[in-house]
């Protein structure tokens, strides 16, 4: 052996006992939630009443709950939708029956699962949106089908209705 090879034994046993020697741990992640982060407990919610209750029936509720960023996250629960069709769900200005003009188009609620298709909740960005929302003069309208435009659920919010729940 040649002085040039012992060498390069060398130096490779230095830097496999190196690697051999180094502790590699696996830290797990931090899942717990930090004090008062991911909390929502201030909510207002509306009962959404089928328009043909000798038809489909569908009915469910509308809940909206403030976040700590002051923004409001909106939720439908539906029962009696059609599996397999999307239901959109549109705030509409004025009593229910009588508005036409839509003020925000929500997430379409899936007829499976009767919930907010997207996501579980639709985001309204406007700080102001859950605190004026008792003096807000509108309904939320439920149509049968993104094709269909017959209106199967509706239900007032704001000032058309008193909430069912809220704290």
């Amino acid at each position: 052996m040649t002085k040039k090879n012992l060498s390069k034994i060398g130096i490779f046993t230095v830097v496999l006992l190196l690697f051999n020697s180094c502790d590699i741990e696996r830290l797990e992640s931090a899942q717990e939630v930090a004090v008062g982060g991911g909390t929502l407990d201030t909510y207002t919610s509306y009962t959404i009443d089928a328009t043909d209750p000798a038809g489909s029936n569908v009915y469910g509720r509308i809940v909206f709950w403030k976040t700590d960023l002051d923004q409001t996250l909106v939720q439908i629960s539906l029962y009696n939708t059609l599996a397999d069709i999307m239901h959109p769900a549109i705030i509409v200005d004025g009593p229910a029956g009588t508005g036409t003009t839509a003020m925000m188009t929500l997430y379409d609620v899936d007829g499976s699962t009767g919930e907010l298709s997207d996501n579980k909740f639709f985001l309204i960005a406007d700080t102001t949106f859950y605190d004026s929302l008792s003096s807000l003069n509108a309904h939320v309208s439920i149509r049968l089908s993104p094709t269909d435009e017959t209106i199967v659920a509706s239900g007032d919010i704001g000032m058309n209705a008193e909430p069912v729940v809220s704290n």
